[in-house]
């Protein structure tokens, strides 16, 4: 009950819940009012216009939802003027469908915001061909979507003026829950009887989000020039609570060992389970900033993190005298990185209450232009894709042969009243990945039969119309605050919305329900059957990339690991970055072999070694971070060579596995490192040596064992 409760609040101060306020009301508002005036198929074509410059409206800098909105609104008017045309003959309505469905598929090139705006002019299409026009209403009809369209451009550049720092407040408060979710994970490693198998699978695919959320934020506060210029309170303590999230991220992650050595050492004495239990609490003092921060309010008081963190502590120095003859530096460690991130939450939780001097974040900010990502917006990038080599190009093609495809079959067998359900069904339903399609027919067909359950329990039990309507602008609020996070729940509140709002128009019941039903089914089993037999795009043909990708950032962080080894200086900026790209890259990684699980067997070529890569790849980079976090705080620590020659042969096994996978030869030049001042080679002469001689071995290790898994993924190849 108690996570319920927490769930609750923090999507009630999410940006989805403010996000559907802000459409429903940018949808409904002009329905209203031109309905009130006797007009309502006027204010219904003024919605559409508001409902397609909506789609371009996702989170992100405001300057991006502006250009991405304006942009909507003329290629909205476009779609409505030329369906509007089109449609006067079966032969061109055709033609732009096809055309339209290429060239709308094809803006997936251009990142998410542009194929959003690709899938409103298809939304004005598909709602436009059905509207009987003549030659000099079409112009009063694009007319008034492009009215609506700049209706709905004021009301969110309106509500940014009036809450500047509420989206980025937002989207803060969800990284931290995120990472604060990532740790939750983590403690799960020191419970008993821990299952391995499922608990990395939880925890690569919790990195997934994470990523996502952190680099959502980089660009909308690397990007947003009112925080990153006027210096405000508010906007410094956003910067600086980011920056020290990415940080605790780091801490988190190098709470990485050997478990199952720690718990054949450690299992019986309870030890470990004090410190899942000292992670977990770590992890609820996380969710209180990330509430606070979304909520923007002041978190609740803070545990007495120190007083648990000395409990922890005394119970291993007891351990030890129980037990001299077993190292506990390895507990001890872990004690160390829990401190510090108890720290972390500790200044983290300041930026709520004090103010902190320009200067502070001067200090603290490096060239943020190195951290985010740039979209290549020129037309190149379009003309370049337009392969079958392609993944973008073969799914545009997809997208319009199965369109028309679909537009045919409405032609030759129509049925009912609203037979371009059909063609609307297809067009949402395909995805480039075959595994999403698949997951989002089954969401879609399930969520349209209990949907339209609800509706008929509305339509028959509620018969006065007040109260019908209600329930529309329950459902409607409900749809547009959860269509980006949940599916298969906005199709199950989607579908009652449509039966009431068609009711209101005069039709509804069962014969509409019924149609919707037929409809769906039949869009469904056209996308699905084209995303698996129509220029497929498997996964095990692209999974070699992202391995490369991720291998390749792993390899340039071990070289930071190398450096700091050998008592090489290695700046902040260097190091973020070489940080930054590992945890893109292995989220990329994973994220490529969730969609790869989710494809038929027949196609999931080495699944099995793909899994133990992403889990070793993730291991790998947990281990490194440990070591690279140690030493940046110990540079001054003498070396011994042998150390180094360890890291050397891990790279070695590295650069093989990056041959075997075909990197290009240029990226795997590395700068030679050799110890400056280095100790005498020796046996470890103390537990924090041969701690350290410990965890290189084990990088070295897994580094092997990644080099012999892609010689096996190459083998069938080579032969």
């Amino acid at each position: 009950m108690q996570n319920l409760t927490k769930d609750l609040k923090s999507f009630y101060h999410s940006q989805h819940f403010s996000d559907g306020l802000r459409v429903t009301i940018g949808v409904l508002l002009p329905a209203l009012l031109f309905s009130a005036m006797g007009q309502l198929m006027t204010g219904v074509t003024v919605a559409l216009g508001a409902i397609g410059v909506s789609l371009a409206d996702t989170p992100g800098p405001v300057v991006h939802k502006r250009n991405g909105m304006m942009v909507a609104i003329v290629v909205c008017g476009a779609a409505a003027l030329l369906t509007g045309f089109a449609r006067l003959h079966v032969v061109t309505l055709g033609l732009e469908i096809l055309v339209l469905s290429f060239l709308s598929s094809m803006l997936v090139v251009y990142g998410l915001r542009a194929s959003l705006i690709g899938l409103a002019a298809l939304l004005v299409l598909i709602l436009t061909m059905d509207r009987e026009l003549e030659p000099l209403q079409i112009l009063v009809y694009s007319g008034y979507v492009l009215l609506g369209g700049g209706w709905y451009l004021l009301l969110s550049l309106v509500s940014y003026q009036v809450f500047p720092y509420r989206a980025a407040q937002q989207a803060l408060g969800e990284c931290v829950l995120e990472v604060a979710k990532f740790l939750r994970f983590k403690a799960s490693f020191y419970k008993q009887s821990p299952n391995w198998e499922m608990q990395y699978r939880q925890l690569v695919n919790q990195q997934i989000l994470v990523s996502e959320k952190m680099d959502a934020m980089r660009e909308l506060l690397f990007k947003t020039r009112q925080i990153m210029q006027e210096s405000t309170p508010k906007g410094r303590a956003l910067v600086l609570t980011f920056i020290d999230l990415v940080d605790l991220y780091e801490q988190i992650t190098a709470i990485q060992y050997d478990y199952a050595t720690m718990h054949d050492t450690f299992g019986q004495t309870g030890i470990l389970e004090k410190i899942a239990d000292q992670v977990k609490a770590q992890a609820q003092e996380l969710e209180t900033i990330g509430l606070a921060a979304q909520a923007n309010a002041l978190p609740k008081t803070a545990q007495d993190q120190v007083k648990q963190l000395e409990e922890l502590k005394l119970a291993i120095d007891a351990l030890g005298q129980i037990q001299p003859d077993r190292s506990t530096l390895v507990l001890k460690k872990v004690v160390v990185n829990l401190r510090a991130i108890g720290q972390r939450l500790n200044i983290m939780r300041t930026y709520f209450t004090e103010q902190t001097s320009p200067q502070v974040l001067k200090e603290r900010l490096l060239d943020v232009n190195l951290f985010v990502n740039r979209q290549n917006l020129s037309p190149r990038l379009f003309l370049d894709n337009l392969t079958f080599t392609s993944s973008a190009f073969r799914f545009s093609v997809r997208v319009a042969l199965v369109a028309t495809f679909a537009f045919v079959l409405m032609q030759v067998f129509p049925y009912g009243q609203h037979s371009y359900w059909v063609l609307l069904t297809v067009i949402v339903l395909l995805k480039p990945a075959y595994s999403l399609t698949k997951k989002r027919n089954v969401e879609r067909l399930l969520g349209t039969v209990i949907g339209a359950a609800l509706g008929l329990l509305v339509l028959f039990l509620v018969e006065n119309h007040t109260l019908q309507f209600v329930f529309l602008v329950l459902f409607m609020t409900g749809f547009y605050m959860v269509q980006r996070i949940n599916y298969m729940l906005s199709v199950i509140l989607m579908t009652p919305f449509m039966l009431i709002l068609f009711s209101f128009l005069g039709g509804g019941g069962l014969i509409i329900v019924q149609e919707r039903m037929v409809d769906t089914v039949i869009g469904c089993a056209i996308a699905f059957s084209a995303t698996y037999f129509l220029f497929p795009n498997w996964e095990s043909k692209q999974i070699n990339q992202f391995l490369q990708k991720a291998l390749l950032a792993n390899l340039k962080y071990l070289q930071v690991l190398a450096k700091s080894l050998a008592g090489n200086t290695v700046t902040p900026l260097e190091y973020k970055l070489s940080r930054k790209h590992v945890y893109v890259h292995a989220a990329n990684l994973s994220a490529a072999f969730q969609r790869m699980t989710g494809e038929p067997k027949s196609k999931q070529q080495n699944s099995g070694l793909v899994h133990e890569l992403v889990v070793l790849n993730h291991v790998m980079s947990s281990y490194i971070a440990t070591l690279v976090s140690e030493r940046m705080e110990q540079a001054n620590l003498l070396i011994s060579e042998n150390f180094l020659k360890t890291c050397r042969r891990a790279q070695g096994s590295l650069v093989e596995a990056l041959k075997k996978l075909e990197a290009p030869a240029n990226d795997l030049d590395l700068e030679s490192v050799t110890v400056a001042n280095p100790k005498p080679a020796a046996a470890p002469t103390s537990e924090e040596e041969q701690l350290l001689t410990d965890q290189l071995e084990f990088i070295r290790k897994v580094c092997a064992d990644i080099q012999r898994l892609t010689e096996s993924m190459a083998a069938p190849k080579a032969s």
